[in-house]
């Protein structure tokens, strides 16, 4: 959880810094971190929901990243790591 809060602050200083490769740097941190979680996680306990609902929230992040610097890339970015982050959480709790 640290890491996608850590993600998750590096893509709202992005927005506040107005810097697009800090946002681009927490999209693929936030990739790696998922792929690996998730995906061990399925193999674990082989459940699709905790993988579908990482994966869109990841896809969300990716189309921050085509949007103008604003708002709407902020609302992307925040749907998307949470997204990831209840697939996380639904990952942990299956796998115990």
């Amino acid at each position: 959880m640290v890491t996608l809060v850590a993600v998750w602050v590096l893509g709202l200083g992005g927005q506040l810094l107005l810097e697009e490769n800090i946002h681009r740097v927490g999209l693929a941190l936030a990739v790696g971190v998922a792929a690996v979680a998730i995906g061990w996680g399925v193999l674990r306990h082989r459940r699709m929901l905790p993988f579908v609902l990482a994966l869109t929230g990841l896809v969300l992040m990716a189309a921050a990243l085509g949007v103008r610097h604003g708002s709407d890339e902020l609302l992307l970015t925040l749907a998307g790591v949470t997204l990831v982050s209840l697939g996380h959480v639904l990952n942990l709790r299956a796998v115990r």
